[in-house]
C-alpha cells in the first residue's frame, strides 16, 4: 500500500468543490462530475473499462480470467452534502481505487473481475432523495417519486440530471441483474464516536438503520404578541417545541436499541417578532436497526399530538411518512471481515449503522459488507470531518484482503519471480 499516494489521491479530489464553509460537491454538479472525470482518468490509466450507467453511476472494470464471472465491486460516492467534509463516501471511493492500484503493482491476477463504483447522489441534501445511484442499480428507484423534486434554487431534478448528459426517464435502466456481482464492499467513516470510544480501529457493520420520516403541520392562531394573554394564544411554537421534547423522549425509551430520532428541520410563521406564531412545521427522522423499536416511538409520538392539540388548542395533521425497512448485512461476509481482523491482529468492534449508505440497496440485492474506521470527534456531515491516514491505510488492507478472497487470486508474477 503506498500511503502517501492514498493521501495525495484524495487532497487532489478534496480540491474539487471546495469553499471556504467546507465541501459543496453535491448531487449531479459539476463540481461532482469534474471528481468523477478524475476517477475515471485514474481508472483508464490502470487499464480499466470505464463506462457511466443511465443513473450517473460511474463503474470502471478490471477483467478478471473469466470475464464471463459476475464482479467483485468495491465503492461509495463522490457527492456531498452543503459544507460538508472531504472524507464522507470519497474515501471508500479512493480506497477501491487504491485497491486495483496494488493489484497492477503486484501484479496480481483474479478470476473475478474487479469494479469500482462510484455511485451518484447519495447523499439527500441536494433533493431530499437519497441513494438514487445505488437504487437504481438495484432496481428500487421510483421515478414517479422523483418528479415533482426541486434543489433549493428552484431547479427541477429532470433539469439537473439532463445537463450531465443524462435523461430522466431513462434512470431506471440503470438496473443490473443479479448475476452481474458477487459480492459488494464498501469502506467509509463511522460518522460517529464509537470506534474511538472503545478503542477500536475497524467496524464491521452489522446492519443498517432505515430511516422513517414524517412532517408535521401545527395550526394555531396568529396574533398580537402584547395583546394577547398568555392563557389565550394558540401557539403553533410551542406546540411544536413540545412535540420536538416528545421526539426527544420517545426515543430515549427506546435506547437499548440504539433508535434516535431528530426534528431536523423546524418552520415557524409568520416570523414576526411581535407575532404569536400561527402555523409551524416540523420534519422528524427516526432511525433503528430494529423495526419494531422504530414503530413505538412513532405510536409515542402520535398518542401525544392529541393531547398537546387540546392543551395548546392547536390542530396537528401528519402531512407525510415514508418508511424504509433497516438492512442487515450478510453474514458470511460480516464473519470473514471480523476474522481478517483477528488474523491481522487488528482491533475491531461489530456495530450497526445508524446512517444510510449505498450499502443499504445493494445489500438487497447482492451479499454485501460495510466498514468503518473511526471519524475523529464523531464528526461527519462537517468541514472538520478527519480519519488519520494509519486508520484508512488499516481498512484499506482489510478491503484488500477480502476483495482477493472473493475474486480469487490465480496468480502472482512478482511471488513467482522471487521464488
Amino acid at each position: 500500500m503506498n500511503r502517501i499516494r492514498v493521501v495525495q489521491t484524495l487532497e487532489k479530489i478534496s480540491k474539487i468543490g471546495a469553499t471556504a464553509n467546507g465541501m459543496e460537491r453535491i448531487a449531479y454538479s459539476e463540481a461532482e462530475r469534474q471528481a468523477k472525470q478524475f476517477v475515471r482518468e485514474q481508472c483508464e490509466q490502470l487499464g480499466m473499462t470505464v463506462r457511466e450507467d443511465e443513473a450517473g453511476n460511474l463503474i470502471a472494470r478490471k477483467e478478471g480470467i473469466d470475464p464471463s464471472l459476475p464482479a467483485v465491486a468495491v465503492g461509495s460516492h463522490l457527492d456531498t452534502v452543503y459544507n460538508g467534509g472531504k472524507y464522507d463516501g470519497t474515501l471508500g471511493v479512493i480506497a477501491g481505487l487504491e485497491i486495483v492500484r496494488m493489484l497492477a503493482e503486484e501484479e496480481i491476477n483474479t478470476l473475478h473481475p474487479v469494479e469500482l463504483i462510484a455511485f451518484a447522489c447519495e447523499e439527500s441534501a441536494r433533493f431530499n432523495a437519497s441513494t438514487l445511484g445505488s437504487k437504481a442499480m438495484t432496481g428500487f428507484l421510483d421515478l414517479d417519486s422523483l418528479r415533482s423534486l426541486k434543489d433549493k434554487d428552484d431547479r427541477s431534478i429532470q433539469e439537473v440530471v439532463a445537463e450531465q448528459g443524462l435523461e430522466f426517464e431513462s434512470m431506471t435502466n440503470a438496473a443490473r441483474s443479479k448475476e452481474d456481482i458477487k459480492v459488494f464492499l464498501e469502506l467509509h467513516i463511522e460518522q460517529g464516536s464509537k470506534l474511538i470510544d472503545r478503542n477500536k480501529t475497524i467496524g464491521v457493520v452489522t446492519g443498517i438503520a432505515a430511516p422513517m420520516r414524517l412532517s408535521l403541520t401545527i395550526d394555531g392562531k396568529s396574533s398580537h404578541s402584547g395583546t394577547t394573554g398568555m392563557k389565550n394564544r394558540s401557539d403553533a411554537f410551542l406546540a411544536a417545541a413540545e412535540l420536538s421534547l416528545i421526539v426527544e423522549k420517545a426515543a430515549l425509551a427506546e435506547e437499548q436499541y440504539e433508535t434516535v430520532a431528530t426534528v431536523g428541520v423546524v418552520d415557524v410563521l409568520p416570523g414576526a417578532m411581535n407575532v404569536v406564531p400561527g402555523k409551524s412545521s416540523l420534519k422528524i427522522d427516526i432511525r433503528s436497526t430494529n423495526g419494531e423499536s422504530r414503530k413505538r416511538v412513532l405510536a409515542a409520538i402520535k398518542q401525544e399530538i392529541e393531547r398537546v392539540e387540546q392543551s395548546r388548542n392547536v390542530k396537528v395533521t401528519i402531512d407525510w411518512k415514508t418508511e424504509e425497512e433497516p438492512v442487515m448485512m450478510d453474514e458470511m461476509l460480516v464473519k470473514k471481515m471480523a476474522t481478517i481482523c483477528e488474523n491481522r491482529r487488528i482491533p475491531y468492534s461489530f456495530l450497526p449503522s445508524g446512517a444510510g449508505h449505498d450499502s443499504m440497496y445493494m445489500a438487497k440485492r447482492w451479499p454485501t459488507a460495510l466498514l468503518f474506521v473511526p471519524s475523529v470527534d464523531g464528526l461527519s456531515h462537517h468541514p472538520d470531518e478527519f480519519t488519520e491516514a494509519g486508520d484508512i491505510m488499516t481498512g484499506i488492507g482489510v478491503m484488500k484482503e477480502a476483495v482477493l478472497a472473493y475474486a480469487i487470486e490465480v496468480n502472482n508474477k512478482s511471488k513467482r519471480r522471487k521464488a
